[in-house]
């Protein structure tokens, strides 16, 4: 076996390579052999025919098998002799393919960059420090009141933060239309559950009344018979409902899980969860902030072929959060290009640094994986053997707590200095309301 390399570009390498004829004849004669111990033609026994019919019969199939067959065996052999890491699969353009020939083809194909990871030292972090406060745990509660508001029918005006229960009839051209018509809807003025034309004819109404209203539908609904159309509703008021937050007492407790213990305990379950969430927080600022220097302070290329890999994933769940199972509906490519290109950086990095720190899988970080995981499922236990029986849940699991190890290496050496703030600077909680 004769090999040329030859590169073109920075990662994109170009194989000559060319086999013997008298290998792929040998290689030939003997697969022809096999065949012929099987092989089945009419007017001979199986097994029995002559080699010359069998050659006439199957040579040129055979032929084809032995090509491929050595174009992938000294193509694996060509890598190990120059030393190369492919980044993925060659394209391979065939030289010289004919019988009783050399065999000669080019195989072109990315190789993996080489990385050399700069140390974190001098490398500046900055870490939020924060605590919850008593303060911070009543904002808390006061917004859980706010998701569980009481409505009191009143005998007055319906008005903003009012719950009005209607009745109403709808025609589109002076016909009825599918779902025009409905009972019992709850409103609630000031909202979003409600066109404005209807949340604005309702102000001011009473427990009795029906008011007139012309709705007009956008050209974007999703019912393409309503889409950029207009409709008169004829609306009946039944009831004014008043809003009220409700009293945080034992029934308001148990409306969030907590059987027992009343008001305190419900306030510790609070406190525990604000700490689970400023933690889960912190660590992610850290985590992005890492993940920047690192991809910043390691410019390398990046092979195409793992771009492509991320930029498919990435369309795909962006395809599945917007409910397209259809492949032939993915979004377009371009907006995930540079994100894929980072995320495919990123793991090449990671995996550098993974060996050269020799960094090995913690058995008791991925239990604590394995259960905070298994904890957000309605039955734990089931949730943690499902994972623990899928090795492929596993890996991921692995791969998670590797990357975080390599996140607590980079820490442990960067100059890191704590930035105080509050629970609501890192959280965001209560800035829209």
């Amino acid at each position: 076996m004769q090999v040329s390399l030859s590169a073109r570009g920075a990662l994109e390498r170009r194989l000559e390579v060319a086999v013997s004829a008298a290998e792929v004849t040998q290689e030939f004669e003997q697969r022809l052999k096999k065949v012929a111990r099987s092989a089945r033609l009419k007017g001979f026994r199986p097994g029995k025919a002559p080699l010359p019919v069998i050659r006439k019969q199957f040579g040129e199939q055979v032929h084809a098998e032995v090509v491929d067959h050595l174009i992938r065996s000294s193509f694996a052999a060509a890598l190990r002799e120059q030393n190369l890491t492919p980044a993925g699969g060659p394209r391979i353009e065939p030289i010289a393919v004919a019988p009783g020939a050399d065999l000669k083809y080019a195989a072109v194909f990315e190789v993996m960059p080489e990385i050399q990871v700069k140390a974190p030292e001098g490398t500046e972090i900055s870490r939020p420090t924060a605590e919850v406060s008593e303060a911070d745990v009543d904002a808390m509660i006061e917004s859980m009141r706010r998701q569980r508001p009481v409505f009191t029918a009143v005998d007055r005006e319906a008005r903003e933060t009012d719950r009005v229960i209607v009745d109403y009839s709808g025609l589109m051209d002076g016909k009825p239309f599918e779902g025009g018509e409905a009972q019992d809807v709850a409103l609630v003025l000031g909202s979003e559950e409600a066109r404005p034309e209807l949340q604005e004819a309702l102000k001011g109404s009473r427990a009795g009344e029906t008011r007139t209203v012309t709705v007009s539908f956008p050209a974007d609904l999703a019912n393409q018979t309503l889409a950029g159309k207009s409709a008169e509703l004829s609306v009946s008021v039944k009831r004014v409902e008043e809003h009220s937050l409700p009293a945080v007492d034992e029934e308001f407790c148990k409306a969030f899980g907590v059987e027992e213990g009343g008001v305190e305990a419900l306030r510790a379950e609070v406190r525990k969860s604000m700490e689970r969430e400023l933690a889960d927080l912190i660590r992610s600022r850290l985590r992005a902030q890492v993940l920047d220097a690192l991809h910043e302070q390691n410019p390398i290329g990046v092979p195409r072929a793992l771009i492509d890999e991320q930029v498919q994933q990435m369309q795909l769940d962006a395809a599945r959060q917007m409910g397209v199972r259809d492949v032939s509906q993915l979004p377009p490519r371009e907006p995930f290009e540079a994100p894929a290109r980072k995320r495919a950086a990123l793991g090449l990095i990671l995996g550098q640094v993974i060996r050269e720190q020799d960094l090995k899988v913690d058995p008791l970080k991925v239990h604590e994986r394995l259960e905070d995981l298994s904890a957000t499922y309605p039955n734990p236990e089931q949730a943690r053997t499902a994972y623990q029986r899928s090795p492929e849940a596993m890996r991921q699991i692995e791969s998670a707590v590797l990357e975080e190890q390599v996140i607590d290496w980079f820490l442990a050496r960067a100059q890191v200095t704590d930035q105080p703030m509050s629970f609501q600077e890192v959280t965001g909680f209560g800035r829209n309301g």
